[in-house]
């Protein structure tokens, strides 16, 4: 599991349009990554759309916000266009990053065999070091986004 003070591992998706996009790209740069169960669910959609409606004031400190789910980019474009989302998603459909992070949340759902990513956030500094780490308890718990907005500001 990846934790305060470790490095994140090197990892490449596709975005909603099906282009490859390697987070190595973004070294350099504070970076929060947003892992959500699945997009057109009221969950997610109510935190990624909280993401976007408070998108710059991490632009302002110079951050990057970036949600991934396991969903495919077929689904993950249309999420994007109904809500107006102007920040990368990227599709880890393979599930290959929830598991590098440890973040598998499994029978989404009660959905035996659905595996999904834990609601989660993780905010990289620009060495690529993750400097701040939430997990949700549940599928239905949101961040305290507050408290995100102020662990960017102090990276």
């Amino acid at each position: 599991m990846i934790n305060v003070g470790d490095s994140i591992p090197d990892f490449q998706l596709p975005d909603a349009d099906s282009n490859s996009v390697n987070i190595s790209t973004y070294k350099g740069k504070k970076t929060v990554l947003v892992f959500y169960p699945a997009a057109f669910t009221g969950v997610c959609q109510s935190e990624l759309c909280n993401f976007r409606d408070n998108l710059s004031k991490f632009n302002d400190v110079n951050a990057l916000v970036i949600g991934i789910s396991v969903d495919y980019p077929f689904s993950v474009k249309e999420f994007k266009e109904k809500n107006n989302i102007p920040f990368l998603l990227l599709c880890d459909y393979n599930k290959t990053v929830i598991k590098q992070f440890g973040i598998e949340y499994q029978n989404f759902l009660d959905l035996d065999g659905y595996t999904v990513a834990t609601r989660s956030v993780f905010i990289i500094d620009e060495k690529g070091i993750v400097q701040y780490k939430w997990l949700a308890d549940n599928p239905g718990q949101e961040p305290d986004y507050q408290e995100i907005q102020n662990s960017i500001l102090n990276i």
